[in-house]
């Protein structure tokens, strides 16, 4: 791997101040512009990795670097700009009166104001294919269109890293593709934080594996997903005729 990572996480581990481990020495190095699956049964620490990746959580030991900036108290603000969190419900960063207004929220706060800001705005809106529903209130929109309107909120501040927990969950088919198609077309450096292995296979070239706070699998998506021992100590299962395409090169 050659350049800055986008990603690099160094004996990372963590503790709830109830004592609770929830990670333990986790090293991952993620390149600019890869998409990366971070799968794993419910209660793996995959969401206790996510919140360390912007800062939300401060690791117990180890470090966190985003583009080369070690995650600390001089650094926090430009690390949370340049990783954007989506999390798996929308309500979590959805609470302005319109769509439009929910997706300025985040530039406007790091201090960007028009017209730059309403570029922005049109800008992520375009890139989630949200453009006329702007006036709306998000309260009205479907299940998938709130999931995209919650991307463009975090779009509409450019990061480098975009990080998604979980972002199929609740949805319908319909809906599953039109976030894929979203996804697919953007240029970022991608972590899907899910157990919905097709979804990963899907939109990411390489797989993560993380049980019980370690990382016990790390590599190319297809190889992952065909090994049907590692998925089953792990408690993954892929769906019944479900077939892991294979990627060239």
């Amino acid at each position: 791997m050659t350049g800055t990572p986008a990603v690099h996480l160094a004996g990372v581990g963590y503790s709830y101040p109830d004592g609770r481990r929830a990670l333990h020495g986790i090293d991952l190095t993620v390149a600019a512009g890869e998409r990366v699956a971070v799968l794993g049964p419910n209660g793996a620490g995959k969401t206790t990795l996510m919140l360390h990746l912007n800062g939300v959580l401060t690791p117990t030991e180890g470090t966190v670097a985003i583009g080369g900036r070690t995650i600390g108290r001089d650094t926090l603000r430009d690390v949370r700009r340049a990783v954007g969190l989506v999390f798996q419900d929308p309500d979590d960063q959805l609470f302005m009166p319109t769509v439009a207004q929910d997706v300025a929220f985040g530039p406007a706060n790091f201090g960007v104001r028009p017209p730059e800001l309403d570029e922005r705005v049109q800008e992520a809106l375009a890139a989630v294919d949200m453009t006329e529903h702007a006036d709306r209130d998000t309260a009205h929109l479907s299940g998938g269109q709130r999931r995209r309107v919650a991307l463009a909120t975090v779009l509409s501040c450019r990061p480098e890293v975009l990080v998604l927990d979980e972002p199929s969950a609740n949805l319908d088919p319909v809906a599953r593709r039109e976030l894929a198609e979203v996804l697919t077309r953007l240029d970022a450096t991608l972590l899907l934080v899910t157990h919905d292995l097709p979804y990963a296979a899907q939109l990411c070239t390489r797989a993560v594996i993380l049980d019980g706070g370690r990382i016990v699998a790390d590599g190319p998506i297809d190889e992952i997903l065909t090994d049907d021992t590692l998925l089953a100590a792990h408690r993954l299962e892929l769906p019944w005729g479900f077939s892991v395409p294979q990627r060239r090169g």
